[in-house]
């Protein structure tokens, strides 16, 4: 009985062993994949990205300029960010949150400059 008592008083006025989760944030880990980002001022619309993904989840117009990912389709394995030549592709640290309707991201870029309109300007 009295090898129980010291855990018992230990377990009872200690610290806990766990964190208070919604008030103590663990900070994520260095590797850690949340979400994919793009810096949409940097894309080139190649469709690079779009070609490699396993998943299927992008899709990448470029007479549109336009840029779109399902990410509740994306596996998070960051293929569409070593493929990009532009590195305009990053995964953040932040984990992708319940919803009650899932939605695509669309993201409008720069419309492509035409080869003959610069040679005009030039």
């Amino acid at each position: 009985m009295f090898g129980m008592l010291s855990p018992i008083l230990k377990n009872g006025f200690g610290k806990p062993a766990t964190r208070l989760y919604p008030f103590e944030k663990r900070e994520a880990f260095d590797k850690a994949r949340g979400q994919l980002e793009i810096d949409i001022d940097k894309c080139i619309f190649c469709g690079m990205c779009q070609r490699k993904c396993p998943s299927t989840c992008l899709n990448v117009e470029k007479a549109a300029s336009k840029w779109e990912l399902d990410p509740y389709n994306c596996v998070i394995c960051g293929v569409c960010v070593e493929a990009c030549p532009t590195k305009c592709l990053s995964l953040n640290k932040v984990y992708r949150t319940p919803v009650y309707v899932k939605e695509n991201q669309i993201k409008i870029g720069k419309p492509p400059v035409k080869k003959t309109a610069a040679k005009e300007n030039a």
